[in-house]
């Protein structure tokens, strides 16, 4: 079996002692006169390396034959000596990399134009990336909502134009064709498959043979030179091109080694589809495999119906030590598991860290996971979270003590300052550090308005402390402070805490849920249906579907039901008093969903006002709040959704 093939060394024998050897939090609190405070770890930050690329040549010394970075091969393609894997051992990984290296030399890939890379995750993808940084030649990967996704490749082209790059990588010359076409770019390009007319193969720049010349810009790079550019997710407003240097990444890894003790010796097994595009998957769970001597499977799935088989196929082939996903995912993933044991077996087999981030998990995921590995797992794997931004390469703060459910964030790592600033009836978590951002590419406004007077980085997320007695007890995440809106009561909205209860109330008919109601007389939802819903619903056409859902009896009498249990003991600014089922999924393309999985709510709101309109208007698909809704019929909503939930098995038991 894939997994008794792999070459490492031994893992951290279980999760409990996992859990054994994280660090005890230490937190000092310093009180301002103005209202704000800082937390910060009374722990130092150790040293760290001088660039990532540093990993690659100290583990291609120290364990030359064990698995680095292995890609599943293609559907169709067959498997090489008789493995479905692709595998890259340390040793042949920095063999590439020196080539890929004096190959940027080579075609005059000047320090500050960036090698943009088009694709999606991927071996080759990995090594350019190292390549380039051993070069000390800068990378830039852009999102495939941009290049391959989406219909229209006016923003990709626009984001070309901004990054100017001086080579463009695609895996696939022909799928990139329409996206390249027209493209604003003035370099080379380079294909692995499907090479175009006047494209360079990939396998020229890796059969390139390294000179001292590769040796002599290898030694010239500087922690404070520039890795990579990564764009924002745009969630808020146009993306911004965030720089990170080396410095930067290799310090985050540092922090997050000296929260988990345990991870020096861990050599990670990480089975992963979290895009390169993005912070979370690029800079924390690819450079952990890489500073701690682990292995890194690229898995070409994700957590949507038509790709999440994909996963599956990867993780039953290769177990994992660390799983790392956004909810969206660990909801996608549990079915899967409950309806195989042999699956659910192999999954926990020897599983450490289960590790959500992007958005809060909602309890009921939560427990599914936690009943699953009760049941699979010889230890019980910490279940844990963080939280951080592509500003900050990410991590800020972690969870690295047990904590009963979702919503706390953790405390700040070594090295980081927390600052909370007074924000309305919020605090805005502001943040300064050797992992923080010191600049925005090619804008010095938005640069300028990122940092306040002291330096800090102001996040635009707002927190507050589980414990105000105790600050090692860790930081509750409290939304986005653009993200919440007042009522015409004058009454303001916390969006994210009231998203987590309306998703938790409505499992498992809601994939997810906009907070509507500013400037209205109360708060509205507008629901995305979940598979489960949408099964319950006649076949119509798409675009009545949500209407469909709303009319019938069971839907509706389970989504009233939620709406009187999310009022119990609930102010105003928690009570939603109306909901419209949605007759559509979330658009990846128009912005309404990012490639992390976590919804955009100002561009669910600003896309979908004609479903704005109805959750306000009488129309008979808005399903209200009962006004005064008295015992016998929250008994009787309450046997409805009882029924609905015995159906779906899930044994509901409010």
């Amino acid at each position: 079996m894939a997994a008794k093939r792999l070459a490492h060394r031994s893992a951290f024998p279980c999760a409990a002692a996992g859990a054994r050897r994280l660090a005890k939090p230490d937190i000092s609190r310093e009180i301002r006169a103005d209202g704000s405070f800082v937390i910060r770890s009374r722990a130092p930050l150790g040293a760290f390396a001088r660039s990532p690329a540093d990993w690659l040549v100290q583990w291609a010394e120290r364990t030359p034959d064990a698995v680095f970075v292995a890609q599943r091969h293609p559907p169709g393609a067959g498997a090489f000596a008789g493995d479905l894997w692709r595998r890259v051992t340390y040793r042949d990984a920095l063999s590439a990399t020196r080539g890929i290296g004096q190959a940027l030399l080579d075609l005059d890939v000047p320090r500050d134009r960036p090698v943009v890379i088009l694709s999606d995750n991927s071996v080759n993808h990995a090594l350019l990336v190292l390549g380039a940084m051993m070069a000390g030649r800068q990378t830039a990967t852009v999102s495939s909502a941009y290049s391959r996704v989406a219909k229209d490749m006016g923003k990709l082209h626009g984001i070309l134009a901004r990054l100017d790059p001086a080579l463009v990588y695609v895996e696939d010359g022909e799928a990139y064709e329409r996206a390249l076409a027209g493209a604003p770019i003035r370099c080379p390009i380079v294909a692995t498959h499907n090479v175009g007319p006047g494209q360079l193969p990939f396998e020229a720049l890796t059969a390139t043979a390294a000179s001292p010349a590769l040796d002599a810009a290898f030694a010239s790079v500087r922690p404070e030179d520039t890795a990579k550019l990564l764009l924002t997710s745009g969630s808020t407003g146009k993306p911004k091109i965030v720089v990170n240097t080396h410095g930067m990444l290799a310090a985050n890894q540092q922090m997050i080694a000296q929260c988990w003790h345990f991870i020096d010796e861990a050599a990670p097994v990480i089975v992963d589809w979290l895009p390169w595009s993005h912070t979370f998957g690029a800079n924390h769970n690819f450079h952990m495999a890489l500073r701690n001597g682990g292995a890194f499977y690229v898995d070409d799935g994700r957590p949507v119906p038509e790709l999440i088989g994909r996963s599956v196929e990867n993780l039953r082939d290769v177990s994992p030590t660390l799983h790392f996903n956004v909810p969206k995912g660990f909801e996608a993933l549990a079915p899967f598991l409950e309806a195989d044991d042999a699956f659910a077996a192999r999954f926990f087999d020897r599983l450490q860290v289960l590790f959500y981030a992007a958005a809060s998990l909602p309890p009921a995921v939560w427990q599914r996971f936690e009943r699953l590995a009760s049941r699979h797992g010889d230890t019980m794997p910490f279940f844990t979270s963080a939280w951080g931004t592509t500003e900050t390469s990410p991590l800020i703060t972690s969870v690295h003590f047990p904590i009963p459910g979702a919503g706390n964030v953790g405390v700040p790592a070594p090295g980081n300052e927390l600052k909370f600033v007074p924000s309305g009836d919020k605090l805005e978590m502001r943040v300064r550090g050797p992992s923080v951002f010191r600049r925005y590419a090619g804008d010095p406004e938005a640069t300028a308005a990122a940092f306040d007077e002291e330096g800090f980085y102001r996040t635009g997320d707002a927190g507050r402390l589980c414990d105000p007695d105790n600050p090692g007890a860790g930081v509750m995440f409290d939304g986005r402070v653009s993200e919440d809106f007042k009522l015409t009561s004058g009454t303001w909205v916390s969006v994210g805490a009231l998203r987590l209860r309306a998703v938790s109330a409505l499992a498992p008919y809601a994939s997810d849920v906009v907070i509507a109601g500013h400037d209205r007389g109360e708060i509205g939802l507008l629901i995305f249906p979940s598979p489960a819903m949408c099964a319950k619903a006649a076949p119509v056409d798409a675009a009545h579907m949500g209407t469909a859902m709303a009319l019938h009896d069971e839907i509706r009498a389970f989504v009233t039901q939620a709406l009187v249990q999310m009022a119990q003991d609930a102010g105003t600014s928690q009570r939603a008093g109306r909901a419209v089922i949605l007759a559509s999924p979330p658009s990846l393309e128009q912005g309404e969903i990012t490639d992390k999985g976590y919804i955009n709510q100002r561009a669910v709101l600003t896309l979908r006002a004609d479903d704005v309109a109805r959750l306000y208007s009488d129309c008979a698909s808005v399903i209200h709040l009962p006004a005064h809704p008295n015992s016998q019929t929250a008994a009787a909503l309450t046997d409805a959704a009882r029924r609905i939930s015995r159906l779906l098995g899930r044994g509901r038991a409010d």
